[in-house]
């Protein structure tokens, strides 16, 4: 079904129970507004990020801090915005989808702050898309009691703040169209949150306050300035109210750190250290500049590696430099019913925990509720009576480009098993995602899109530069598709036929292809994905 809101707007898809509420036409004329006054900038930004990924991987391009925004990180003078209400104490933050149980959930589980995200931990359908926005409109009014399987869910006295994570730049919005074409993803999603609750956040003594996903330059967070500067001027509402946190989970702009709060500035909150997807970035960025950057396996990359570990102590370092807060990472451990199991997983969880905020880090992120505890009590412990780390400055850290791109430094081997691992994962992956679920729990873990990012972008990588396996089997698309057979014959016993087909086709297609496609996301979008509740 679709309704036409005016001549030049139409919105598309299955009209769900309240959708009303949220898709009125004040709010889509919002969001057209949005649109008309930025999707151009937005399509020349994408454009260079094409040109800058294309030329990394012909080696026609180095990645290094900017000599043109010198001044900016030479100059002691500025700092961010002083924290806003409720993002004062950061120290463990929730992440996951906006479905009513998990908002239910992760709004009671003790944590800070919850990332209620529409991006990497929603599959887009529009049912999910809409009827997030409408979960996130009811909690905001404490309108959210309902009833599951005999159990009661309301939200509690003390709630998490929310913190809102629109889809990135990269992606559009299909069911939302203006003179015939998709309206980006992020001003959708943006734009809907803040239209209809902004004014009720500051009522009850917070804010709009949003994760900016995917960002690779300090030009793009100038866009979402510019974004903020508009959204708050269309709705009479002080400049500088809203607050972002970016996550920086790209490798351009691990070289804008300090560039991109500047341009983010009246409106910045801190820097999240984003490490799947920066994996993943680095691996899309350098999949054909040779064996230097080939990684190996998937679990071998873990944060203590030289690289990675140059990566967070930058970023910390300049957090606090500028006032900012640093988050840390994401613990995906999904707690079982097996004692011994669920005591090796925590104390990895603990040391993790540890390592960053030894660091400096203000806080750290987990998936779980029943890793809240955790978290919370090693933070406690460094912090003491602070609810933040910024008096550590960090000035013993010296980071340099080479430092940011030292790839062969993480060592380790590709194995059977990791090349097996990521073909495994990936088709369960992209199975849920195209059954509507972005949050999947495989292996104990709760994954999210840069795990399928990160598995299929690996394999094409392996195989591109020829990599050999302990043995000397080079990894060659045939053994890479006998392996793929095999696995989905495995997953296909445990869980049926689901959409492993599309999902087999889906990865043949990301990670056996010619060229590395940017994201397997954006394609299985607009190809895959349907609504399928």
């Amino acid at each position: 079904m679709s309704a036409r809101f005016t001549s030049r707007i139409e919105v598309a898809g299955p009209r769900g129970e309240r959708f009303d509420e949220i898709l009125t036409p004040a709010a889509v004329d919002f969001i057209a507004k949005l649109d008309n006054a930025f999707a151009g900038r937005r399509r020349e930004l994408l454009d260079e990020r094409r040109r800058r990924c294309e030329e990394l991987a012909a080696g026609e391009r180095t990645l290094d801090f900017l000599p043109e925004t010198r001044w900016i990180r030479n100059d002691p003078s500025w700092q961010v915005a002083q924290p806003a209400p409720g993002l004062e104490d950061r120290r463990v933050e929730i992440t996951g989808p906006t479905d009513r149980k998990m908002t239910v959930n992760a709004l009671n589980s003790d944590a800070k702050v919850w990332l209620a995200d529409f991006e990497d931990a929603t599959s887009p359908t529009w049912a999910n898309i809409v009827g997030g926005q409408l979960n996130l409109y009811d909690a905001i009014r404490r309108n959210i009691d309902f009833e599951s399987n005999g159990k009661q869910y309301r939200i509690g006295d003390n709630p998490a703040t929310i913190v809102a994570r629109p889809r990135g730049w990269h992606l559009v919005e299909k069911h939302i169209r203006i003179d015939g074409r998709p309206v980006s993803a992020s001003l959708v999603d943006f734009g809907l949150y803040f239209f209809h609750n902004a004014r009720q956040l500051i009522a009850r003594g917070s804010g709009p306050y949003f994760y900016l996903p995917k960002l690779e330059s300090h030009l793009e967070a100038r866009l979402w300035n510019d974004v903020f500067r508009m959204a708050q001027d269309e709705l009479g509402i002080p400049q500088g109210t809203i607050r972002a946190t970016v996550l920086i989970e790209t490798i351009p702009a691990a070289f804008e750190m300090e560039e991109i709060l500047y341009e983010l500035r009246e409106h910045a909150a801190g820097l999240n250290a984003g490490r799947w997807d920066y994996i993943f970035s680095i691996i899309k960025n350098f999949a054909d500049a040779g064996a230097d950057f080939v990684l190996p396996d998937r679990a071998e990359v873990t944060m203590t590696v030289p690289f990675m570990r140059s990566y967070t102590e930058l970023l910390v370092s300049t957090c606090h430099k500028r006032g900012a807060y640093a988050i840390g990472g994401m613990a995906a451990f999904i707690p079982s019913k097996d004692p011994e199991a669920n005591a090796v997983a925590f104390e990895k969880v603990r040391q993790d925990k540890e390592r960053e905020a030894n660091d400096g880090f203000d806080g750290s992120w987990v998936a779980h509720p029943g890793l809240v505890p955790v978290c919370d009590e090693v933070f406690t412990e460094t912090l003491g009576g602070w609810p933040n780390q910024l008096g550590r400055l960090r000035d013993d850290v010296s980071v340099t480009a080479a430092d940011l791109l030292n790839v062969a430094s993480a060592g380790g081997d590709v194995t059977e098993e990791g090349v097996r691992s990521n073909i495994n994962v990936a088709l369960r992956y992209v199975d849920s995602w195209l059954r509507g679920t972005g949050a999947a729990a495989i292996f104990n873990l709760m994954e999210d899109a840069a795990t399928a990012e990160i598995a299929r972008c690996q394999v094409w990588q392996w195989v591109r530069n020829g990599t050999k396996l302990g043995d000397g089997t080079a990894i060659t698309p045939e053994l890479v598709r006998q392996w793929l057979d095999e696995e989905l014959a495995s997953v296909r016993a445990e869980l049926g036929d689901s959409r492993l087909d599309d999902a087999r086709e889906i990865f043949e297609e990301t990670a056996l292809g010619e060229k590395l496609p940017s994201f397997f996301t954006t394609c299985a979008y607009a190809r895959y994905l349907t609504d399928v509740r």
